[in-house]
C-alpha cells in the first residue's frame, strides 16, 4: 500500500442499506481495503464519484457468511464489494452474479487483477500506479509481468510520484505525474483544536511523531537509536502494522505505538505533535514512494524530519530536514527544539497552494474526458 497515506479509517456517514445501483460508469480493482486506510483511492474516487457511478471491489477476503460477497454502499454513486472467494481470479463469478461484465471504464489499483481483463468487456482501462508493489514485501513474483502488460494495455496511466513517472513512461505514451495530494482544510483544523487526545495526554513533550502504515518501509533501527540517544524526548508512532509483528518494533521507555486513528481526528493528533517525522528505510520497496504525509504534515504547520526519499529530498529539501543517520536525526531534533531551525511557514503555504485533491482529480477528470470520451 501507499505510505504516502494516512493512516486512518475516515468517519463517515455512510449508508447501512446495501444494494447495487441500476448502472456503473466504473469498476475499480483495489488491492487496499476501502475501510483500513484513507488514502489515495478514497480521495480520488470519492471525488470522481460525483461525476460517475463507480463500483469498488477489493481482494478477496476468507469465505464465510452468506453469499460469495459483501456489499456496502459508501454513498448513492459509490459501492465496496468485498468478494468472498478463494483468490483473485475467482471474483470473475462475482462479475457475472453482479452483471458487470460489461462496463465503460475499469480502473486499477494493482496490476495482480489483470486475470480478470478477459471477463470485462469495457470501454477504457486506466492504471492509477500509487506505489511499486512488485517490490513491497510478500508481492507475488508475477506481478511485475502484470503489470508491464496492463501499463501498456491501459488507455490512461496515471502515477503516484514523480519517480513513479520517470520508470512507467518508458512502457507506455500514456502515462500522466499525479503526485499523490492533500486535503489542505482539513489538516489545518489542528490550528483551532487545543482539546489533547486522551492517549497523548499523559506522553511528556517535546513529541516527535509519525503518522502512517508500520512496515518494512520504516527505519526502526533508527527510531531506536535515536530514541536511544534522546531519552527526554517522546517517539510516537500512530498507525497500524503491515507485514511485520510486534516482535519487530523497537521498545524504550520514550517510544510509544498509538495504533490506528480515524482520518478525521489526524488533524488533533498533529495539533500536539511537535516535530513530524518521516523515518523511511532507503530499500526497494521505498525506491519510487512519494509520501503524503510530506504536504499533510506541512498543512498542519509542523517542522519535518525526513530521511532521504528521493521524491522528498528533490521537491522538498529546501524545508524538510533531511537525515540519513541517528546523529542526524537526533542533532536535527535538538535544532528544531531550540528554534536554531525553524520552520518556513510561507514556503510552506506556497507549496500547498499547488496541491490539493480536487484540484488532482478534476485534471485526472479532464484528461479522461479527453482521451476516451
Amino acid at each position: 500500500m501507499n505510505n504516502n497515506a494516512s493512516v486512518a479509517q475516515k468517519n463517515s456517514s455512510t449508508t447501512t442499506t446495501h444494494k447495487l445501483t441500476a448502472q456503473y460508469d466504473i469498476i475499480v480493482f483495489s488491492h487496499l481495503r476501502w475501510n483500513f486506510v484513507y488514502q489515495r483511492p478514497q480521495h480520488i474516487l470519492s471525488r470522481l464519484s460525483q461525476d460517475y457511478n463507480i463500483i469498488v471491489i477489493e481482494e478477496p477476503i476468507a469465505i464465510g457468511g452468506n453469499g460469495n460477497y459483501e456489499l456496502e454502499n459508501i454513498s448513492s454513486s459509490l459501492t465496496l464489494v468485498r468478494p468472498k472467494v478463494e483468490s483473485i481470479a475467482h471474483i470473475q463469478h462475482v462479475l457475472k452474479e453482479l452483471n458487470l461484465q460489461s462496463i465503460d471504464i475499469v480502473w486499477f489499483y494493482s496490476a495482480a487483477f489483470v486475470e480478470l481483463t478477459p471477463y470485462i468487456n469495457a470501454n477504457t482501462m486506466i492504471y492509477d500506479c500509487m506505489d511499486e508493489l512488485s517490490q513491497f514485501k510478500g508481492a507475488s513474483q508475477q506481478l511485475r509481468v502484470q503489470e508491464e502488460f496492463l501499463i501498456k494495455k491501459a488507455d490512461l496511466v496515471f502515477t503516484g510520484g514523480k519517480s513513479l513517472y520517470e520508470a512507467k513512461s518508458k512502457l507506455s505514451p500514456n502515462v500522466y505525474c499525479f503526485p499523490s495530494s492533500v486535503d489542505v482544510a482539513h489538516f489545518k483544523q489542528s490550528s483551532t483544536y487545543s482539546k489533547i487526545p486522551l492517549d497523548l495526554a499523559a506522553i511528556p513533550k517535546p513529541i516527535v511523531g509519525y503518522i502512517g502504515v508500520i512496515d518494512e518501509r520504516i527505519n526502526l533501527n533508527l527510531i531506536h537509536e535515536t530514541a536511544l540517544a534522546l531519552p527526554k524526548i517522546s517517539f510516537i508512532m500512530i498507525g497500524p502494522l503491515a507485514k511485520i509483528d510486534e516482535g519487530d518494533l523497537p521498545r524504550a521507555h520514550n517510544i510509544h505505538y498509538l495504533g490506528m486513528k480515524s482520518y478525521d481526528d489526524l488533524p488533533f493528533y498533529l495539533k500536539h505533535i511537535d516535530i513530524s517525522m518521516m523515518p523511511f528505510a532507503l530499500n526497494e520497496a521505498t525506491e519510487f514512494i512519494s509520501p503524503t504525509k510530506t504536504l499533510e504534515y506541512m498543512a498542519a504547520g509542523k517542522p519535518i524530519i525526513s530521511t532521504p526519499i528521493k521524491d522528498v529530498t528533490r521537491d522538498y529539501s529546501q524545508v524538510i530536514e533531511i537525515v540519513t543517520n541517528a546523529y542526524e536525526f537526533s542533532q536535527a531534533i535538538i535544532k528544531i527544539s531550540s528554534s536554531e531551525i525553524k520552520i518556513d511557514k510561507s514556503a510552506y503555504e506556497s507549496i500547498l497552494k499547488q496541491t490539493s485533491w480536487d484540484a488532482t482529480t478534476q485534471k485526472m477528470l479532464q484528461i479522461m474526458k479527453e482521451r476516451v470520451e
